[in-house]
């Protein structure tokens, strides 16, 4: 029997594809047969995850230098996608940046920093993308990494958590909109995950906590999060748009974050 790859000959953009979760998230859709492109700001480390997902997987990789947070930029890689590959069939917005800062002492820069990176950069790349989808007439998948933060409150996290509730209210709305032009719109909230932006604030007294409240006394691996975007991404989750995947190890249950544990010494 022919092996099933559920992601065959789709096309796929990846924001911060060329490390942590997104490097999982673009690693496996290429073992699942899409064609992938990673968008990522750093140009050198794009190209170097092509050429390791490519001979690893033997999958059609390219690498598109882009600042998510500049129009301009997402326009032309939107169109070089095309050009390249003929389509967008799905999108994964991953990229994003956390800066922790206690609310009262919050700039007004720092907030809308965080708010271009962690939800304004996703809504116009959505954008963009859901009109190219619109325009091929064959449906669509977007999804949004969004985060544990969007349901739970957690001290010296405000800004970042009003991003990512704000960036899931959106993907709810865009669902609806979308929903007749046969695009699904999903969300995914991972808990604790080793990546480029978390595995420095994993010190011992913070997994301590992270321990006393997470039932399956792990830290995530970006691989566990990819897969569950692979089934969103596929037509494993046909019937699904408008929902937030949950992968938080049964963190949600306890309703409470490590909060203090961030900031020991």
């Amino acid at each position: 029997m022919a092996e099933k790859y559920l992601l065959k000959d789709k096309v796929a953009i990846v924001t911060g594809g060329a490390a942590g979760i997104g490097y999982a998230i673009a690693s496996e859709f290429a073992k699942e047969g899409a064609k992938v492109v990673i968008a990522e700001l750093r140009e050198e480390r794009g190209v170097q995850a092509v050429a390791e997902i490519a001979e690893a997987t033997g999958a059609e990789v390219r690498a598109i230098c882009t600042d998510v947070r500049k129009e301009d930029q997402i326009i032309r890689c939107i169109e070089e996608t095309v050009e390249s590959f003929g389509s967008v069939d799905i999108l994964i917005n991953n990229a994003s940046k956390i800066i922790m800062c206690p609310a009262l002492e919050m700039t007004t820069e720092t907030y809308e920093e965080i708010m271009l990176n962690n939800a304004t950069s996703m809504v116009m790349f959505s954008r963009e993308a859901g009109r190219q989808m619109v325009k091929q007439g064959n449906g669509g998948v977007m999804g949004f990494l969004s985060s544990i933060h969007a349901s739970i409150s957690e001290p010296n996290c405000s800004a970042y958590t009003a991003a990512k509730g704000a960036i899931e209210a959106y993907g709810r709305t865009l669902a609806t909109e979308l929903a007749p032009h046969k695009i699904r719109v999903n969300m995914i909230q991972p808990g604790a995950t080793y990546s480029e932006l978390t595995t420095p604030m994993y010190t011992e007294p913070v997994k301590r906590s992270l321990f006393e409240r997470v039932p399956m006394k792990e830290i995530a691996q970006p691989e566990w999060i990819a897969r569950g975007i692979v089934f969103l991404a596929s037509g494993e989750s046909r019937y699904m748009t408008g929902e937030t995947l949950v992968m938080d190890g049964g963190y949600r249950m306890d309703g409470s974050l490590p909060g203090a544990a961030y900031w020991e010494e």
